[in-house]
């Protein structure tokens, strides 16, 4: 989706916004001893009385509100009779529909306990983030988000999980541009266009990069079980800033 009003602007800020709270809510009452299911849940209720649609639910018929995945398993968890535990790593993923318009915000996390291993593959994931949130500038080119990610991680001891990238959003959860990778690939030639809609959501990993579709047909754990973590804005680009929406 391209920006091409203060109306539009209006609607996604309100939508990401939402979004950010669910996920924000969930965080907060992620404990031991509760399903993911339950935690899933809260999300639920808290789209609800906001007014907010699942956009996985709406758009993918996914067997829950919002995708919880725990370790080794990275993205599309669905929420189930799993009890968490202290000391787990988790991944939230909430996006959700509101007036035809479509937030995405992610977060990993630690239950109840700091565990040091699993902290600072979570602080390199948020610097990788920061980072390609900030080179997403109208004229640059859209490698320069996946070169960026792609280096952090690299500084910071970690690789990025290839198989997983984000994408433009807006009037629907997965629009043009499909895919924005999380390392570089020099053939892409695409630029980033002013007021373009991007989820983007670095994907770190401390093993080698790739995911494994689970039976159930929707989780994805690293092909080799080994850590990972994403968190992901969705954001409008402009000529300076951009405009994080998920805040």
């Amino acid at each position: 989706m391209i920006v091409d009003s203060e109306n539009d602007i209006k609607y996604l800020k309100a939508i990401g916004h939402i979004c950010a709270m669910t996920l924000k809510t969930m965080m907060e009452h992620a404990k031991p001893g509760m399903t993911t299911l339950e935690l899933d849940n809260i999300g639920m209720e808290f789209l609800q009385k906001e007014g907010a649609t699942s956009a996985p639910m709406a758009m993918y018929q996914f067997p829950g509100a919002t995708c919880i995945s725990v370790s080794p398993v990275i993205a599309h968890g669905i929420p189930n009779d799993h009890v968490l535990r202290e000391g787990e790593l988790i991944n939230i993923d909430v996006s959700a529909e509101l007036d035809g318009y479509f937030g995405d915000t992610g977060a990993s996390m630690v239950i109840a306990k700091h565990v040091p291993e699993y902290e600072k593959l979570l602080a390199a994931a948020r610097s990788a983030l920061e980072k390609a949130v900030s080179v997403a500038v109208a004229g640059q080119p859209l490698n320069l988000i996946g070169r960026t990610i792609q280096e952090d991680a690299r500084g910071n001891g970690y690789g990025v999980i290839f198989d997983l990238t984000g994408h433009g959003i807006g009037h629907k959860l997965h629009e043009e541009p499909t895919e924005v990778f999380n390392y570089y690939k020099s053939k892409d030639r695409r630029i980033l266009e002013e007021g373009v809609v991007l989820a983007i959501e670095p994907f770190l990993t401390a093993g080698r990069g790739h995911v494994h579709e689970e039976e159930d047909g929707w989780s994805l754990r690293t092909i080799d079980r080994m850590i990972a973590a994403q968190f992901e804005h969705t954001i409008i680009v402009t000529k300076d800033k951009p405009i994080i929406l998920t805040i």
